[in-house]
């Protein structure tokens, strides 16, 4: 027996340091087993190819009290909420009103259509099984919502963050996000708590709005000193410490003032985001998201009731397909309602289709409150984990099942219409020779100009109804519609065209148009373009004649500028770009160079010869070959010079050069660099011998 206090001489001080002793082991030792387990399950999900978010929560499954029950979810409910926290700040850090300006028809028109859309069918749905209209609203808030962490980790593995589906998804997981707070305000008068008059409701949503205004405010005018004055300390602990400190700073405002704490922590990410320290911020807050967000989901599994699975385990498949099925359903319609086409639309309305991490806060909310029973909660709850289970699935079949969507196949008059009714001229659309552009973004924009200075005939396919206004803008002719599709691709005079060039950054329609403009044109030239190196090999399968990887693309020109600034001579740097592209980028995609390396002395020993265009204002303009004198200098020797598209062999040693001429040299390499440097040098630096 444990003798008393006074007896023993302790304090109660003393005593109160004795009983966190056993606390802090026994939290000690759950964090251990939960990080054992964790490992276990990730590496086993990682073979299986499932996302780390739903290892965690299985993870939660196996360990908590309705598991082997190692863990009691009280000791770890904390620490998730941190992770909350955590999750909505970073969230909010990558929120911009740049961010915003881009993709406002998607964020505003496009997430209040989902979000409501799927509230009202949602709340009918549950009206119609017997719940209370309170009841029915909740759920449906809840069902409305999708995981962010779970559909940006599966699209950023696939590489489609900036693929059209990409980039509709995060606006509307953006504005799902930014709902949050408002739902949260609604759950206690959805409960009847006596504190949620309408006229307290109003106060506390009024409360809200002017929140987000000072937080602009904040943004603009004091946050950006205070930062700088703690970058001035070059200390990085001050800068983590001054981060975290906004963060759970304007938590606790926002939980004073009757919000949530996770709308704080996202007004603070998003007061972060309008400063230049944005990204370090993000740096060094991200490993403490990443570490309370996993015990976030591990703590969602432990939510799980096994009991309520065996009793009501059907219940729960259903309402997880239902829940799969409308939402898709819904989202995929809304895409639809912006203007894309069916593709794009079943894709997007798929990654869409589960619960998301935030819809647990607002049933635990309406549980506390008494607003949702136990057992309804255990069956949601049941449903959801399944729709977040089955996520990566879901989105690596999605592009196979978009290939079955309908196809519409619209009169000629009308699919050569762009979008606001501004026809596409018959003139620009039936070209021969051409060539077919697939993508309007950066890279396409870039190609497209150099087409049209070079006046090469070409004509933009692109779905992005903002992109093809803009294309329209700049005098570039395009044709709205989806390359994917035969249809498209034929109005685009894909049989007269000369080559098809794809500058697209969605892998799956990359594949699937370089697949069919093979099959519609056996002797097309085509180019592809991809942010993947993995596709390489897949996309000269499937037909194309060259691919241009980004990563190597940028290895490339890395090492040309090193090579450079060795004084390595251009030519030999261009004889080594030549095999690597030759080869199809195999040289970057093995480990050892000396293959490349004996291919390089071959072409440098049979490679002696060397052009160089005459430009103005330089010491060949204006000048004879014997003033020049290249072969005394250099000993390299000019045998023939273009003018004019006419060749001049053996050119007379008077023959005065002009600018645009064309001089063909022949010399060893050391004779040819130098001599492209003196007919390249500036006039005035020239030396008359």
């Amino acid at each position: 027996m444990r003798c008393a206090p006074p007896a023993c001489g302790v304090t109660q001080g003393e005593e109160a340091s004795l009983h966190s002793i056993p606390t802090l082991q026994a939290l000690a030792a759950d964090l251990l087993t939960i990080i054992v387990a964790a490992v276990a399950v990730i590496l086993a999900s990682h073979k299986l190819r499932l996302s780390a978010v739903v290892g965690f929560i299985l993870t939660g499954m196996l360990i908590g009290p309705s598991g082997l029950g190692f863990i009691d979810r009280d000791q770890v409910e904390i620490l998730a909420e941190i992770g909350v926290v955590l999750l909505l700040f970073t969230v909010g850090l990558e929120f911009s009103l740049a961010q915003l300006r881009q993709n406002a028809r998607a964020f505003f028109l496009g997430g209040g259509l989902q979000v409501a859309c799927t509230v009202a069918v949602a709340s009918a749905a549950a009206r119609l099984l017997g719940m209370t209209t309170q009841q029915a609203l909740l759920l449906g808030f809840m069902a409305a919502l999708s995981s962010t962490a779970v559909v940006l980790k599966a699209y950023a593995d696939r590489q489609e963050l900036h693929a059209p589906q990409g980039t509709l998804v995060v606006a509307i997981l953006l504005f799902q996000d930014f709902c949050l707070a408002p739902m949260l305000v609604l759950v206690p008068v959805l409960a009847g708590d006596s504190d949620a008059s309408a006229a307290n409701v109003a106060l506390r949503l009024g409360l809200g709005i002017l929140l987000v205004v000072g937080a602009f405010l904040v943004a603009r005018i004091v946050t950006p000193r205070v930062l700088q004055a703690i970058v001035r300390t070059r200390v990085r602990e001050v800068f983590l410490l001054g981060a975290l400190g906004v963060c759970l700073g304007m938590g606790l405002w926002t939980a004073r003032a009757g919000l949530s704490m996770a709308l704080g922590a996202f007004l603070a990410g998003l007061l972060l985001s309008e400063s230049e320290y944005k990204h370090q911020v993000a740096a060094e807050v991200l490993p403490f998201r990443d570490l309370f967000n996993s015990l976030f989901f591990i703590s969602i599994g432990m939510l799980l009731d096994f009991a309520a699975v065996r009793v009501h385990g059907g219940a729960m498949l259903a309402l997880g397909l239902a829940i799969v099925v409308v939402k898709t359903g819904i989202a995929a319609a809304v895409f639809g309602i912006l203007g894309w086409p069916a593709r794009i639309a079943v894709i997007g309305g798929m990654g869409l289709a589960q619960v998301g991490e935030f819809s647990f806060v607002l049933g635990a909310a309406g549980l506390g409150l008494g607003l949702l029973g136990q057992a309804t909660y255990q069956v949601f709850l049941g449903a959801s984990i399944g729709t977040l289970l089955a996520t990566p699935i879901l989105v690596r079949v999605a592009p196979l099942v978009s290939q079955r969507a309908p196809r519409m196949r619209l009169p000629p008059a009308v699919r050569r219409r762009l979008p606001g009714g501004v026809a596409l001229p018959e003139a620009e659309v039936a070209r021969h020779d051409h060539v077919v552009l697939v993508g309007y973004g950066l890279n396409g924009r870039n190609v497209s100009r150099v087409l049209k200075e070079t006046a090469i005939p070409f004509v933009v396919v692109e779905l992005n109804s903002d992109l093809v206004r803009r294309a329209r803008a700049d005098g570039v002719p395009v044709l709205f519609g989806d390359a994917t599709r035969p249809e498209i691709l034929e109005v685009a005079g894909l049989q007269t065209a000369r080559m098809l060039v794809l500058a697209i950054s969605d892998l799956t329609a990359t594949r699937q148009t370089v697949q069919l403009g093979r099959r519609i044109r056996p002797d097309l030239h085509v180019l592809a373009r991809t942010r993947a190196v993995h596709e390489i090999d897949d996309l000269l399968r499937l037909g194309a004649d060259e691919v241009i990887p980004e990563e190597f693309e940028t290895s490339i020109e890395i090492f040309c500028r090193v090579l450079e600034r060795y004084h390595v001579p251009p030519n030999i740097v261009r004889a080594q770009v030549q095999i690597i592209r030759d080869e199809g980028y195999g040289v970057l995609r093995r480990p050892s160079l000396a293959p490349a390396l004996e291919r390089v002395v071959e072409i440098l020993q049979g490679t002696l010869t060397e052009t160089f265009r005459v430009r103005a204002e330089t010491a060949a303009e204006g000048r004879s070959l014997r003033a020049l004198d290249v072969r005394q200098r250099t000993r390299a020797s000019v045998i023939a010079v273009v003018r004019d598209g006419t060749p001049i062999t053996n050119p007379e040693p008077d023959l005065e050069l002009r600018a645009g001429d064309t001089l063909v040299l022949v010399g060893d390499h050391a004779g040819l660099e130098a001599a492209t440097t003196l007919l390249g040098a500036p006039a005035d630096s020239f030396e008359i011998r």
